[in-house]
């Protein structure tokens, strides 16, 4: 291992590598702090350009240098005119706005990227620390443990889904759907191809991702035809800020721990990681009362949960092939189409990669908040640019990436599909990353499903490993109705 994290090291500290790196680093905060574009759609957009590259150690300083810090910078649209970067930032919003109302930007700033910064070394270091347990674990595992795995991230990102579980566990099942079209690889034989050429590979993951998420938003700013905020002012208080992160080092603990566990179970990610991590902060600081009117612990548990949990979502990505999260479901569409296998060979034969990975994600924090330190006051007035000068050129890129993808018409009719059934699905309601994530697991689950069955016949079914993890994905189909439930008691129990 210790060879293997030298190799990891030595490829991502070449020239060529810092230079994406620092590439990725620059899109991934101009994404962050530029309110609604949203990481996945940008990882959607460079994919078709990444799938070229031939070096493994190159696309991995570049999407995961990107996908690393759009948190980082997604503060500042979120502390300054209340409105998340990402949705990783959403609860920053509950302090960092007041504070910037009361001339406390600057403070509320450097506090949010110390937070973030100590948040992006707790990830890598729970992945790291996790190897010795998942290298053997992994090898362990057969066809039959994978294909539950699978099934237990479809579930849970399912189940979990904000108020909407059964919505969001049948737009998993969509997305399992339409994996399927194309050829089969095993049989040849054509599903739901109509028999239409374009369709016998299936459909590319980068047009559902661009359609779903890409377009959707672009009509949502739009739609609100609103201009600049209300400048807020920096203020003075950068270097107070920074002690703040330091003074609270045991909550950013805390948090980033938080970050990292919500970002290994598949499917959670950024759209609760910060609320359990401002929960916690709630519950369990002295003076509380405070929070909401402008603490700075809310600021500095949100931040470095949300920056954590990146390391934390490639744990499952890394030793399973299960995103932990949209982005790395990106990622890992990327990762297979250079060489990069997810699951054993990553952690054995390809374990240099592995702490590239893991290097990638702590350098990339260090260039962000270096960046963000030193071009504030620019960053900060680029948030305030009206929506209308963004939505254009977001349009454009989305759909030449989606024309990259196979450089045929078919591929904008199909955008346009899935834009339509994206901008429905927000509309409504439903939760559209379990739909994309359906899509990539789907091929997984059946290839599994089919090994499964190949060599053990039904036997698979009553395999020790099989049988907990079917107590899993069980436990996860039932927790948010026990949950619901409780709540419904706790109601009216208050109410009589």
């Amino acid at each position: 291992m210790l060879e293997a994290a030298i190799d990891g090291l030595m490829g991502v500290l070449t020239p060529q590598s810092l230079a994406f790196m620092t590439l990725g680093v620059l899109i991934g905060s101009l994404v962050g702090f530029l309110p609604g574009i949203g990481g996945p759609s940008t990882l959607a957009i460079m994919l078709p350009f990444v799938m070229t590259m031939k070096d493994p150690y190159l696309v991995i300083a570049l999407l995961v240098g990107l996908d690393a810090v759009g948190n980082t910078a997604s503060a500042f649209p979120a502390i300054l005119i209340s409105v998340p970067g990402s949705i990783g930032s959403a609860a920053t919003i509950l302090d960092g706005y007041p504070l910037a109302k009361k001339g406390q930007a600057a403070r509320a700033l450097s506090a949010s990227f110390i937070a973030s910064l100590l948040g992006g070394f707790v990830g890598p270091l729970a992945l790291l620390a996790s190897l010795p347990v998942l290298r053997p674990m992994v090898l362990a595992f057969g066809s039959p443990e994978f294909f539950v795995l699978t099934l237990w991230g479809l579930t849970m990102v399912g189940v979990l889904s904000g108020n909407a579980p059964l919505r969001g566990l049948l737009a998993g099942i969509v997305g399992v759907l339409i994996a399927t079209v194309g050829l089969d690889v095993k049989s040849g034989v054509e599903r739901f191809a109509f028999d239409n050429a374009y369709l016998w590979d299936g459909i590319d993951l980068v047009i559902v991702a661009l359609g779903l998420f890409g377009i959707p938003e672009c009509i949502d700013l739009a739609s609100r035809k609103t201009s600049i905020a209300e400048s807020q002012e920096f203020g003075h208080g950068f270097l107070e800020g920074i002690k703040d992160g330091f003074r609270h080092w045991w909550l950013t603990l805390r948090c980033s721990a938080i970050g990292a566990w919500i970002g290994f179970l598949p499917g959670l990610g950024s759209s609760v990681a910060d609320w359990f991590a401002y929960a916690h902060a709630v519950q369990t600081e002295k003076n509380a009362e405070n929070f909401g009117k402008g603490d700075i612990r809310g600021v500095i548990a949100s931040e470095s949960s949300n920056n954590a949990k990146e390391g934390g979502s490639y744990i499952p990505t890394v030793a399973f092939g299960i995103p932990g999260s949209t982005s790395t479901a990106l990622i890992l569409t990327a990762f297979i189409a250079v060489g990069i296998q997810p699951g054993p060979e990553l952690l054995t034969t390809q374990l240099d990669l592995t702490f590239a990975i893991i290097w990638t994600l702590a350098i990339a924090n260090v260039i962000a908040v270096a960046l963000c330190m030193a071009f504030a006051s620019p960053i900060a007035r680029a948030c305030f640019f009206p929506f209308y000068t963004v939505v254009p050129l977001i349009v454009v890129f989305v759909f030449i990436g989606a024309f990259a993808s196979n450089f045929s018409s078919y591929d904008l009719l199909a955008l346009l599909i899935f834009s339509m059934l994206g901008f429905l699905m927000r509309r409504y309601g439903w939760p559209r990353p379990p739909l994309l994530l359906g899509v990539v697991l789907g091929e997984k689950m059946e290839m599994y499903l089919w090994l499964s069955v190949a060599r053990y016949g039904l036997g698979w079914l009553l395999r020790p490993a099989v049988v907990i993890l079917f107590l899993l994905v069980v436990a996860s189909l039932l927790y948010p109705v026990f949950k619901q439930r409780r709540e419904k008691t706790q109601k009216t129990a208050a109410a009589s």
